[in-house]
Order: C-alpha cells, then sequence, then structure tokens
C-alpha cells in the first residue's frame, strides 16, 4: 500500500467530494479603453458563473506594466504589448468545468493572457493581493553597482534630486543583511 502525500495528509487540499477552489488570473489587453475594462471583467466572472462556479473573491483589473513584453496575435498581425489591466477571480467549482472556462477566457479577444491553477486551503484563507502588494513597492533595484553590489534606485525627490541620506540609509541596510 502506497504512502498518500504530506501535503495531502496534512489536508491542504480540498477532498474530492468537495468544490475545489481556484484562481483564474488574466491580463486583458491594453487596447481597451479603460472604461470598458469594468464591462470585461463582468464577462469574465459570467463565464465562471454560468459554467457553474461561485465566486467568492476579486480583483479587479488595474493597469500595469509588465514585466516583459508579450506578443498576441491580434487583428492579423502580431503584435506586442508592454502593460496590461490585470486582474483575477477565485471561485468554487466541480473539477468538471474548469477547463471550459479556462478555454472559454483565453478565446476572448480582449484578453492578452490567462492563468488558472487550483488553490490550497491556505491559499484560500490567506489570499495574495496583486495591486496592494505592487502599491507597497517603493523602489526598484539595480542589478549591481560599482562596487558589484545591488543598489536601490529611489524615485526623485520633489525637485528632481535624489534623498541621498535615504539612499544611503537604504545601502547600509542591504549591507547590514
Amino acid at each position: 500500500m502506497s504512502e498518500m502525500p504530506t501535503i495531502e495528509a496534512e489536508g491542504v487540499l480540498a477532498t474530492d467530494d468537495e468544490r475545489a477552489s481556484y484562481e483564474l488570473a488574466f491580463h486583458v489587453l491594453p487596447t481597451v479603453v479603460e472604461g470598458e475594462v469594468p464591462a470585461v471583467f463582468d464577462a469574465v466572472k459570467k463565464i465562471v458563473t454560468d459554467m457553474g462556479g461561485e465566486l467568492f473573491d476579486e480583483e479587479a483589473p488595474q493597469r500595469f506594466d509588465l514585466a516583459y513584453e508579450i506578443v498576441k496575435y491580434v487583428e492579423g498581425k502580431n503584435r506586442k504589448f508592454g502593460s496590461a489591466y490585470f486582474g483575477c477571480v477565485r471561485f468554487k467549482a466541480d473539477a468538471g468545468v474548469v477547463d471550459g472556462i479556462a478555454h472559454a477566457v483565453a478565446t476572448r479577444t480582449d484578453i492578452l493572457r490567462q492563468l488558472l491553477i487550483r488553490l490550497t486551503r491556505d491559499e484560500e484563507a490567506h489570499p495574495f493581493r496583486f495591486h496592494e502588494a505592487l502599491a507597497t513597492v517603493k523602489q526598484v533595484t539595480n542589478v549591481g553597482d560599482e562596487e558589484g553590489r545591488a543598489a536601490p534606485k529611489e524615485a526623485p525627490a520633489e525637485g528632481g534630486e535624489v534623498d541621498e541620506s535615504a539612499l544611503e540609509e537604504a545601502l547600509n541596510k542591504e549591507e547590514a543583511a
């Protein structure tokens, strides 16, 4: 008799006799007019509910710069996109409808990219909030300064000047770590 994997033994994943929790994260094309993005978001939520999913959490799409350009075939040609509106919905559903939901969202012409994952109970109880996390990021890290260490790059203060004391403090904290 084989042993059950530890993660299942601890009851982290939902059992087969209950509906599992999922997260559907997606990028809305940046070519969608900002005022139309809520309608796209509502359409994605409708796909989930029409296929039997029960929404329990959401994060409305907001525009942000992508880490790298994504190429998508749109209107007869490949186009590169460097920004998008990111949003997500979390829902409970039977496993049999998940592929249909993912396919229906992926085939929408106003969606750049989508990802559907099954959540653990811990992820369901403590959801990651992308836009909140993005708002708390106050510095960008350059890869290496003249001494080969990573140096934080602070946003210029009023008047376009960099706060040298804050920069020095950040460097000292990094060296201590």
